[in-house]
């Protein structure tokens, strides 16, 4: 089976132009979505669940009459956990172990100290309150997400945790049931689009309105997240999955071929690039794609995402094969050579980093431990993956002793003045201990 894939040398007149062109990907929705979605939130703001059961009607082809049809019980969330099949139970629950116990050492603790002079400075770290989770539905059913979206806010301390998910003509997924009540969230409500994400922001008579929105979902979701952003938190505007392999051109060609498969069957948008400086190892990972796309479920998802946005690029060395990826900020990055750890400090930009040959980026996905929501589309170079800090917040805590107090009012009062804000300075000097 023959496929396009777009293959570059790093030394080619034309090659920063040909990057640029496969690497640009705009999520910015166009003037109908937008439309659209705005009027879903001021429906949804302005009649509550009223509009969230006209749209889940519309939208997903349900027949409900009242928002408590469209609630899910925490005795189904169980039914649905005890009811699966051993080996499924057996896979969430040591998944679940794992992201808990690599989250758990994110935790962030409260500090503080003492000045000379009895002054108390520190930090407080709190928990947000509530916190909302979208899952997709329907033909993307991912019990994943709801592990990494879950777990690291249970580990912060957040105290409720509010799901939306979408099921499209009644289709319930029994796993993503079961990952909420392995997970620990409180309440699970069968919305999505627009209208759950707008639900979650402001709140309803039945859904509570939450502090801050986590989980991808469709454009519609992503146009809406942008919008209530403010009125609530987001954790990110997600474009399509990716995958970066650096490779020395040692491991076997059919295991890099799979690895960049692993991404490309997530949709026709996903992006796929391989990195090396053998030019016969590119051409034998090419064979292998070849062979193997044939036997793809979904190969035909496959086939798009290779011929529209995958990229294979020579490179002089590995070094030029790092700043390369380092300019990419690939949300994954499999490092499949033979010593990663020497290339590790010299990475900058990355969502995750899979270290050596027998580390598949699939791992990540599911089970390794760290979470699997990332940056993409380039955003690796100012963003991290989703953690128990974004679940956390930071209160600054100041507590001046009578003594601190009057030193640092007289550096205050004249800071204060050179900006003109007399109030600022007098109450600063108020407490300044006059000399007898």
């Amino acid at each position: 089976m023959s496929v396009e894939i777009t293959r570059l040398k790093a030394d080619q007149a034309d090659f920063d132009k040909q990057l640029n062109a496969m690497l640009a990907w705009e999520s910015v929705s166009d003037k109908q979505v937008n439309q659209i979605v705005d009027d879903v939130i001021e429906q949804v703001r302005a009649r509550g669940d009223a509009a969230l059961v006209e749209y889940t009607n519309r939208f997903d082809r349900m027949q409900a009459t009242q928002m408590s049809e469209l609630e899910v019980s925490q005795t189904r969330l169980l039914q649905a956990l005890q009811s699966l099949p051993l080996d499924q139970r057996t896979a969430l629950e040591a998944a679940a172990q794992r992201i808990s116990a690599y989250h758990e050492r994110q935790k962030s603790e409260s500090w503080r100290y003492t000045e000379a002079d009895g002054t108390v400075l520190g930090q407080q770290v709190t928990p947000m309150d509530r916190i909302g989770i979208y899952v997709p539905g329907g033909k993307a059913a991912y019990p994943s997400s709801v592990l990494m979206n879950a777990l690291p806010a249970k580990v912060a301390g957040v105290q409720e945790i509010i799901m939306v998910v979408p099921t499209p003509d009644g289709v319930v997924n029994e796993l993503v049931l079961a990952a909420a009540a392995l997970a620990g969230v409180d309440r699970v409500f069968t919305l999505g689009g627009a209208q759950a994400v707008a639900a979650l922001a402001y709140g309803t008579e039945t859904v509570p309105r939450v502090d801050k929105i986590v989980g991808p979902g469709n454009i519609f979701v992503a146009t809406a997240k942008r919008a209530v952003f403010g009125a609530v938190g987001i954790d990110m505007i997600a474009g399509p999955s990716e995958i970066l392999v650096i490779c020395d051109g040692q491991t076997d060609p059919d295991w890099i071929a799979m690895d960049l498969f692993s991404q490309a069957e997530h949709d026709e948008d996903a992006q796929s690039i391989l990195i090396s400086p053998d030019a016969c190892y590119l051409d034998q990972v090419v064979a292998s794609i070849e062979k193997l796309l044939p036997t793809m479920e979904r190969s035909d998802i496959i086939s798009a995402s290779l011929k529209n946005r995958a990229m294979l690029i020579e490179v002089a060395d590995i070094d030029e094969a790092v700043k390369l990826c380092n300019r990419i900020a690939p949300e994954h990055l499999e490092l499949s050579v033979a010593d990663p750890e020497a290339l590790l400090p010299k990475i900058r930009h990355a969502g995750a980093i899979f270290m050596g040959r027998y580390t598949a980026e699939s791992l990540g996905d599911y089970c390794a431990g760290p979470n699997h929501v990332l940056p993409t589309s380039g955003t690796a170079r100012f963003s991290s993956p989703l953690g128990v800090y974004d679940f956390q917040k930071r209160s600054s805590v100041i507590m001046f002793s009578a003594e601190g107090a009057s030193e640092m009012g007289k550096v205050a009062s004249v800071l204060a003045r050179g900006e003109s804000l007399t109030a600022h300075a007098r109450s600063a000097e108020y407490r300044i201990i006059k000399d007898n």
